[in-house]
């Protein structure tokens, strides 16, 4: 946690840092023009590896790195970060130095504006998908809104307006950096307290009443360190002087200090190398071997250190402590006669107040959830509802389709066909099985009496009743076929 702490902090140093980049060469001693460029060229590689290496927190880091990179290439936008001030920057000056830059650059800052305004409506998209509006249409133009570090109404090109925005919105949200960190440690300890009146509860008494006095010890513990000496004093620094760097306490010297702990060489004790000054204090009151200390809550501490420090030495407030506010610094009275640092365990994080409001907003996010545990029982009933009709819809098919299949399965081809030659009259066979559907063969039973048979045709050679008998054709009008209608012929007729 410490080492990922330290990457934070250098990452937002690191971006303040490019700010001033050129500036601070102006507040070095002077040197030859040749050692100058010497130095801007050897500077220049620092900045272009510390977007790989570190990450600001932000959720545009890489939109803003990348945009600084480019810029950084630009001949003439260098030499006007040169001659800027911080404050200039914040109000906006420096942006407008952007008409002059380069073609290249220009179009190669317009790609990456397309790019992150692309980005972002992906990630509107996604969210609105999450959230259930799949079927909503989304006002893209409304939600860029809330993306304050880009002009939204011009999504195509960077123009002067994205820079102010981007450098406006980059150094507030760095600044409100840390406290928001505060509040996110408040809530880690209300959170802790709750976690542990919760456990208590689940205790008897005789349990309860062991586990509060391990409680006691344990901070009693905590609390049994050496004296910290206050940030930032003499009496500290010179602590660091003698056991860090193995000095002799007695000749001390502020500048000498400042060199040897001004670990990059560019002049200024930036956040990271304020807070490595602070170690040896920490290490008096944090050890990560003892159940009693809380490596969190160590962290906190060194925040709360440097961002005093921070206070007392930065004139400027650029975050960044330069050697002439540190020379300063060192002659006030505060430096030379420190009150006593008061540390975390002397100063709770959260009032009751404080505490009271989150463990109703606990208790509401826990109906919240327990809501939703409802609401989504309920919907898996009604799915595995819908799920059993579909079921049985589909085993009814089923049948039906199996129905049918047994049917054709059942159905009587029609009889082959029979060339007839001449007069011969085809055998019919099954007469029965031949009838047509929805008729059904009468039995011998049930059977009409025999008829008078006709007499024959004339016009019909002798026999031709023998024959009609013989092939089974039927003999009288009531054994015709449905649809079939005796034909009557002329006697005379050949």
């Amino acid at each position: 946690m410490s080492w990922a702490r330290n990457k934070m902090c250098r990452s937002r140093t690191a971006l303040t840092s490019w700010l001033i980049l050129l500036v601070q060469l102006s507040c070095l001693e002077a040197v030859p023009i040749s050692m100058d460029k010497t130095k801007i060229e050897d500077t220049e590689p620092k900045a272009e590896e510390a977007p790989a290496s570190v990450d600001t927190g932000l959720h545009y880091d890489r939109y803003l790195r990348e945009v600084i990179d480019f810029l950084e290439k630009d001949q003439h936008f260098r030499e006007k970060l040169h001659n800027t001030d911080m404050e200039d920057i914040k109000q906006g000056k420096l942006a407008k130095e952007l008409d002059f830059v380069s073609h290249h650059v220009r179009t190669k800052l317009d790609e990456l504006k397309r790019q992150e305004v692309s980005r972002l409506r992906t990630l509107i998209k996604a969210k609105q998908d999450l959230e259930g509006g799949n079927d909503i249409a989304v006002d893209h133009q409304a939600l860029l809104k809330q993306f304050e570090y880009l002009n939204h109404m011009n999504p195509h090109t960077f123009e002067v307006e994205d820079l102010d925005r981007l450098i406006r919105s980059a150094t507030n949200d760095l600044e409100n950096f840390d406290k928001e960190r505060h509040e996110e440690f408040k809530k880690y300890e209300m959170l802790k307290e709750h976690d542990r009146q919760e456990h208590l509860k689940t205790l008897d008494e005789e349990e309860r009443k062991k586990e509060e006095e391990h409680y006691d010890d344990m901070k009693k513990k905590h609390a049994d360190h050496p004296k910290v000496n206050h940030p930032g004093s003499q009496t500290q620094l010179k602590e660091v002087w003698e056991e860090a760097d193995g000095l002799d306490p007695e000749d001390f010297d502020p500048k000498t200090f400042f060199k040897l702990h001004d670990s990059n060489g560019d002049g200024y004790f930036d956040e990271q190398e304020l807070e490595a000054l602070f170690t040896k204090e920490l290490e008096k009151i944090y050890d990560p071997t003892n159940e009693e200390d809380d490596m969190v809550e160590m962290e906190e501490e060194r925040l709360r250190m440097r961002e005093h420090v921070m206070n007392e030495v930065d004139s400027n407030k650029d975050r960044l402590v330069s050697l002439d506010e540190f020379l300063v610094a060192t002659k006030k009275k505060e430096f030379l006669e420190p009150d006593s640092w008061e540390t975390l365990e002397q100063n709770q994080a959260y009032t009751d107040e404080e505490m009271r409001e989150f463990e109703e907003h606990l208790v509401q996010q826990e109906e919240d959830l327990n809501q939703k545990a409802v609401d989504l029982q309920k919907q898996r009933q009604e799915l595995e509802k819908q799920q059993e009709q579909l079921n049985a819809q589909k085993v009814e098919l089923q049948q039906a389709v199996e129905h049918m299949e047994r049917l054709k399965t059942l159905k009587v081809e029609p009889p082959p066909e029979v060339h007839i030659e001449g007069n011969a009259i085809p055998e019919v066979h099954g007469y029965e099985n031949a009838l047509p559907p929805g008729h059904r063969a009468t039995s011998k039973e049930h059977q009409s009496p025999p008829q008078e048979p006709l007499e024959p045709l004339q016009a019909h050679p002798e026999g031709a009743d023998q024959n009609q008998g013989q092939h089974g054709l039927p003999q009288t009008r009531h054994h015709l076929p449905p649809g079939h209608q005796e034909i009557h012929r002329d006697p005379n007729s050949p």
